[in-house]
């Protein structure tokens, strides 16, 4: 596997923390491969394109979505706990608005043409602000904010934020997504041939990693 070129696209959504999670734990599956050169790409998905551009109120959107405040508390604590054991520190009652993630994927597309390094970072400042900080992420100024601390060209962001650059673009890529089945995320893509779903343990996603790049090819029943 030494220098060999591998590609993994994650699709995921900035708001879904099962995907903070799956961010993680690649993190460290690529840490078990070390002798492997991987190219990490961020692909866009939408939990939920109805929620309207400027938001919605969090609280309500969660009742509105599992219709209990005991079924919401339970699914927290889960990810409180299995937050921890990856290093982030969820803080679910900091978040106030559940935004649309549109312009936050056309920031994360941007970032990708500037430097692929920068992409991963801006993605991970986009997790960090919306599960820890509670920040609102559909906000442009925010959006900005997160531009400026990946080390982006903030004035050219700040100019194509109010425009619909990108829009179809993204939105092209969401319909490619559910066109190959993605039903849910994050779908981790090797090499363009064989797909890994939800937030895998970080030694079944290296396992995966490796057999993938090893020219292992699943069979199809």
């Amino acid at each position: 596997m030494a220098d060999k070129k591998f590609t993994i696209d994650v699709v995921s959504d900035v708001v879904c923390p099962w995907c903070f999670l799956g961010r993680k734990r690649l993190e460290n599956a690529l840490a078990l491969n070390p002798d492997l050169d991987v190219a990490v790409n961020w692909r866009p998905f939408q939990l939920d394109p109805s929620i309207p551009r400027q938001g919605k109120d969090r609280n309500r959107y969660m009742q509105e979505k599992f219709g209990s405040s005991d079924r919401i508390f339970e699914i927290h604590q889960q990810l409180i706990e299995l937050g921890k054991e990856a290093g982030i520190e969820f803080d679910f009652e900091a978040i106030q608005i559940s935004p649309n993630t549109l312009d936050a994927h056309r920031l994360i597309r941007w970032a990708s043409q500037a430097n692929p390094n920068v992409q991963d970072k801006v993605v991970g400042i986009l997790f960090s602000y919306y599960f820890e900080q509670g920040k609102n992420i559909g906000d442009h100024q925010i959006l900005l904010e997160a531009a400026e601390e990946a080390g982006m060209d903030v004035a050219i962001v700040a100019s194509l934020l109010p425009t619909d650059a990108d829009t179809v673009g993204v939105q092209q890529e969401i319909d490619t997504a559910n066109q190959i089945g993605v039903r849910g995320v994050p779908c981790f893509i090797l090499d363009q041939k064989y797909a890994v779903m939800g937030a895998q343990s970080a030694d079944a996603l290296a396992d995966a990693i490796r057999q993938t790049a090893d020219g292992f090819e699943p069979r199809h029943v």
